[in-house]
């Protein structure tokens, strides 16, 4: 099977439409299909832009007549914990909805929220459809996750999952409880690996808020700094120690075949992260090309094989 590997949509349906037709997907019976080749979305769906229904509904009728397949990613996960009540906490949710922290949360779903909110009943289906978006695929000749493929990650979680590799409804309480094996798991795939900065560094990330924790580059094999391995402005990074992690919890890379991710805001010109690992994520949500990566069946991935939309 040869595949489309789409990025990060957050919303943008014109880009989504644009891309699809640009690399051959035609509407038939409702649904937009390729005659060869099957598209694979890699989650994060929603948020931010302007046509959020219109997004989650096209992926989902490709999904389910079987013109592509779809990995949750973490505005997924968090679309599900902000909906779901906390059993142990009468009156709140998953995902918080009160104070600071809830404040920040409602502000980064707002988009969706917005489109949802007199349409309750269908704010529950699309919750529901996002459970049963698997947490990753491995397939014949290539993986697909939503922020980093962890062979240790997923042997932990495998057992508590459905069958499918689909989250169970006591999976996702526990996922939402920090401490907790599902918490640092679920967060590890759909959210990327984070480690501490060392003290006296932070940064801004991309929506202006200071962290002193970053997400670390787990695809390279042979870096071990912070220099070399933190996700963050290049100037930033360039100011940290070029000492080893105090806490590495990368799972060593498997090169037997390649994997791609979303998640990561990349910027620039779309090409590989190394030979058998690419991120399709090069900022969508904020008006940069929707990418796509044009898979068949190579092992060794090559920079001219990604597709940027042009609306």
């Amino acid at each position: 099977m040869a595949y489309d590997i789409i990025g990060d949509i957050h919303g943008q349906f014109d880009q989504l439409e644009a891309l699809l037709k640009q690399l051959g997907y035609a509407k038939n019976s409702g649904t937009y299909r390729h005659p060869e080749r099957q598209a694979i979305f890699v989650g994060d769906f929603i948020d931010r832009g302007p046509r959020q229904i219109d997004t989650v509904m096209t992926v989902r009728r490709m999904v389910e007549s079987g013109a592509a397949l779809a990995v949750m990613g973490n505005h997924e996960f968090n679309a599900i914990a902000w909906h779901t009540p906390d059993p142990a906490q009468p009156g709140e949710y998953l995902r918080p909805r009160q104070g600071k922290v809830g404040e920040k949360n409602h502000i980064q779903h707002s988009a969706f929220l917005r489109e949802v909110q007199d349409k309750p009943e269908l704010h529950l289906e699309i919750v529901n459809w996002f459970m049963t978006l698997p947490l990753w695929l491995d397939l014949p000749g290539v993986r697909v996750v939503h922020a980093c493929w962890h062979a240790g990650y997923m042997e932990e979680l495998r057992p508590h999952l459905n069958a499918d590799l689909t989250l169970t409804r006591e999976l996702m309480i526990a996922a939402s409880r920090k401490g907790h094996m599902a918490f640092r798991t679920i967060e590890g795939l759909t959210k990327g690996l984070e480690v501490q900065l060392p003290d006296g560094h932070s940064f801004r990330d991309k929506d202006g808020y200071e962290r002193r924790n970053v997400r670390i580059r787990w695809w390279e094999p042979a870096g071990s700094t912070y220099q070399e391995l933190a996700l963050m402005p290049r100037e930033d990074r360039e100011k940290l120690p070029a000492v080893p992690l105090k806490q590495d919890s990368r799972s060593p890379c498997d090169p037997s075949k390649p994997v791609f991710f979303g998640h990561y805001w990349m910027s620039g010109k779309p090409m590989p992260q190394t030979p058998y690992a690419a991120c399709v994520d090069y900022s969508a949500a904020k008006g940069d090309p929707l990418v796509a990566y044009r898979w068949d069946g190579e092992s060794t991935l090559d920079a001219d094989r990604f597709v940027c939309a042009h609306q």
